[in-house]
């Protein structure tokens, strides 16, 4: 059995307490927009409009997020996206605490901007733990966002109870997350290994810092014309409005569609999450033994039958067991759509920007879209017309296959003092759908 070196079980604890405060940032916001609403007397309508701000942000950001990866790296990233959120969540806790709209909006407007610039670092670095691991781990970080949202709710359903106003509990949160992310960026970000550098043509030149920086740019950008990650965004997309839709709406179509209290709604929201977060747990060894394709293709079907058993089922029982399976089902297909968007090193930042619009676009559109189908055939069977997307990425689930590098494009080794470093054992995970390229194993971290 192989283990991972010291410094790669470090920067994978420290990577899942950054996505596990992602949640915790993410989750301990949404829990006080009554708060919020009630301090600015917004409508329903406003208060709409002025979440739509978010995710125009985060939409706007999400490719710049991708080139500064690409030329600037993934710590650089991190540490712009801490400042930003900073500055945005003391202005979400001081707009309200002042009367001013304008203040909320700009914060939640730059709030949509952090998560975009942190969003692309952190799942690229979580592509190259996994390499370095020579395992399926990614959806463990996912769990950790989930894990990170359930604390993030309790955290501000406590602070409701105890009248903390939100200019104190957003500002204690900033001031956490910038602790807690300046002090994990030592160790956070493993340096390039083989299988992590650019996989240059064997007829091109190496050794030209300015044509390397130029093609890290441009790549970054040519990911918009690659059919593949366009077809793997879809797949996220659907992902994102599945599990978005849950959040923004389930608690809701509980209480309409079955008569039930606001605490049971939101308790069945809890069980969502609950069934996503153990799937995202224990999911690895089903990737690791049947593959993306076949795991995506399964976990999309799950959803469907979920999701139609929660808009139609007869009885709350049949209902909640359709909310069980909706959650097992949209576990795994963002983490799987994520590692297939980071197969190649040198294209991963880009790519992951790519496929992270597209799940920023379901954020924009699911909201508006839903709402309208809610009033006129009620919230329930609004949510069982996500199953169309689910069909979907069930069709496309081959997509996510992993890459297989051309001969021309294996790296070369110029990095490679000690020839015998290339006689390593290949620690790669022999996986149905494909067997990962040697190149990408090479890491020198098993022991």
């Amino acid at each position: 059995m192989h283990h991972p070196a010291p410094a790669v079980s470090r920067a994978r604890w420290l990577l899942m307490g950054l996505f596990a405060l992602a949640g915790i940032a993410f989750s301990s916001w949404l829990a006080r927009i009554p708060a919020v609403r009630d301090l600015l007397d917004l409508s329903t309508s406003e208060l709409g409009l002025l979440l739509l701000v978010g995710s125009v942000g985060a939409l706007l950001t999400v490719t710049v997020s991708g080139v500064v990866v690409q030329r600037f790296g993934s710590r650089a990233g991190i540490v712009a996206s801490t400042v930003v959120l900073a500055v945005a969540l003391v202005l979400m806790g001081v707009g309200p605490t002042v009367g001013s709209v304008a203040l909320l909006a700009v914060g939640i407007f730059l709030n949509g901007v952090a998560v975009a610039l942190g969003n692309v670092p952190i799942n690229v670095e979580s592509a190259r733990i996994e390499r370095a691991m020579g395992r399926t781990v990614i959806p463990q970080f996912h769990a950790a966002f989930s894990i990170g949202a359930v604390a993030g709710s309790a955290l501000g359903a406590t602070a409701s109870h105890l009248g903390i106003p939100v200019a104190v509990q957003f500002t204690a949160v900033a001031a956490l997350a910038v602790v807690w992310r300046l002090a994990s960026l030592r160790g956070l970000v493993l340096p390039d290994t083989p299988g992590d550098r650019p996989r240059t043509p064997r007829r091109a030149s190496v050794g030209t810092p300015t044509v390397g920086r130029r093609r890290r740019v441009a790549t970054a950008l040519d990911s918009w014309r690659e059919p593949r990650t366009l077809l793997i965004g879809v797949v996220v997309m659907a992902a994102a409005l599945s599990e978005g839709s849950a959040n923004d709406w389930l608690s809701l179509a509980v209480v309409d569609g079955f008569g039930r209290s606001e605490a049971v709604g939101g308790a069945m929201l809890g069980v969502f999450v609950g069934a996503m977060t153990l799937v995202r747990l224990l999911g690895t060894r089903l990737l690791d033994r049947f593959g993306r394709v076949d795991v995506l293709r399964v976990s999309g079907v799950v959803s469907v039958v979920g999701l139609l058993l929660f808009g139609f089922a007869p009885t709350f029982a049949l209902a909640g067991a359709g909310i069980v399976l909706w959650g097992f089902g949209a576990a795994l297909a963002v983490p799987v759509g994520i590692a297939a968007a980071s197969d190649d090193p040198l294209r991963a930042a880009g790519r992951v920007a790519v496929v992270s619009s597209f799940a920023s676009v379901a954020s924009i559109a699911a909201p508006p879209l839903l709402g309208i189908a809610a009033a006129s055939t009620g919230a329930r069977h609004a949510l069982a017309l996500i199953a169309v997307a689910m069909v979907a990425s069930v069709l496309l689930a081959h997509q996510v296959a992993p890459e297989s590098p051309s001969i021309e494009d294996e790296p070369v080794r110029h990095d490679v003092e000690d020839p015998t470093a290339l006689d390593l054992p290949d620690p790669t995970p022999h996986t149905p759908d494909a067997p990962r390229a040697r190149a990408l194993t090479l890491t020198g971290t098993t022991s």
